[in-house]
């Protein structure tokens, strides 16, 4: 006789213990029905028969394995998973029912966050960022002056927007996402955010190159240290590595200004408050009840909402670099929440 191995033995008491009958633990474990029957006298002596009704076609051990295979990423999808069942195991349970026991086990469907793609080096440099200033305090940081560019489109997001409705109802207005050729025009702005409130804003007509750019520096972030009467030997200026921003004569314009530049890792987009800013502006720009119809009136409602920003709006992004310094730290230079 064929020696059972204790994993075996334990497969087939959960399955027993589950209500599955001597056939099924058998059909599912290789063995025979009698083999099941000296399992379950050995070791479940008390255990009532099958119990009635549709035996789970998931065991314990089966969802167990399923929980480790999402949420060590080796598979993303209930699909997958479901997948991975059909080559392993005899009776199949549907997709539904994988994605229940998922859901049971407390795993929930999610999109995927868009983030920039890391490669080791860029993960290195994150890191190295983050021990570096993982001691600064926030009075440190009220020193940054941040900058960015971003686009903004008159009609609203280029990603996806999601809403509810009742399977099989027709369209209403509210379902639809509404589109016009070409997007309808965008326009491209610069602007910078500092502890005292937002700083002067440029509208980017054309390209952006480091000629422009330097004009921008030498107007919009000049007027900014002005306004605010901030001294230019104690502020940090933050930019990304953008090519524009990394050029000589970029370089040169800050030497020039004799400005502390603050050295930025590559691709950490969660380490600047000033994004966070941009989806605030966004969202309220989102909800004027009409679109514009040019973008000189987009323009318009920018330069309005953006006036609207206060200090406390930025004082509360910028007191959150310790915390993503301290989450970079503990995704080791992987991404983040923000």
């Amino acid at each position: 006789m064929r020696k059972k191995s204790p994993q075996v033995t334990y497969d087939a008491i959960s399955l027993l213990q589950q209500g599955y009958s001597y056939s099924q633990v058998a059909k599912r474990l290789s063995m025979s029905t009698s083999m099941v029957h000296k399992i379950k006298k050995a070791h479940l002596p008390g255990l009532s028969g099958a119990r009635a009704g549709r035996p789970a076609s998931l065991s314990e051990q089966d969802k167990r394995q399923m929980v480790r295979q999402i949420t060590s990423g080796k598979f993303d999808t209930a699909t997958e998973v479901h997948k991975d069942l059909m080559e392993h195991q005899q009776e199949l349970p549907s997709v539904k029912t994988v994605r229940r026991a998922l859901r049971s086990s407390g795993l929930k469907a999610a999109a995927k966050v868009k983030k920039p793609a890391l490669r080791h080096r860029h993960r290195r440099a994150r890191l190295e960022f983050a021990h570096k200033y993982k001691e600064w305090t926030i009075d440190d940081w009220k020193r940054v002056i941040w900058s960015d560019e971003t686009k903004i489109n008159c009609w609203g997001s280029d990603g996806r927007l999601w809403c509810w409705k009742k399977p099989g109802s027709g369209l209403q207005p509210h379902h639809v996402q509404s589109t016009v050729k070409h997007g309808g025009g965008s326009i491209m702005i610069w602007g910078c955010m500092t502890s005292l409130g937002p700083g002067s804003m440029a509208k980017i007509d054309g390209g952006l190159d480091a000629e422009l750019y330097c004009k921008i520096l030498d107007e919009d972030l000049l007027d900014t240290i002005s306004n605010y009467g901030l001294d230019k030997s104690e502020i940090i200026f933050q930019h990304d590595n953008d090519p524009k921003h990394t050029a000589k004569k970029t370089k040169k314009w800050l030497e020039k200004q004799e400005m502390q530049v603050l050295d930025w890792p590559p691709q950490s987009p969660d380490l600047n408050p000033i994004e966070h800013l941009w989806d605030n502006l966004k969202r309220r720009l989102a909800g004027y009840e009409n679109h514009p119809t040019a973008t000189w009136q987009l323009w318009e409602r920018v330069e309005a909402e953006w006036t609207k920003i206060g200090e406390e709006e930025c004082m509360r992004l910028i007191e959150s670099m310790p915390r993503r310094i301290a989450a970079v730290l503990k995704a080791k230079g992987g991404p983040t929440k923000y």
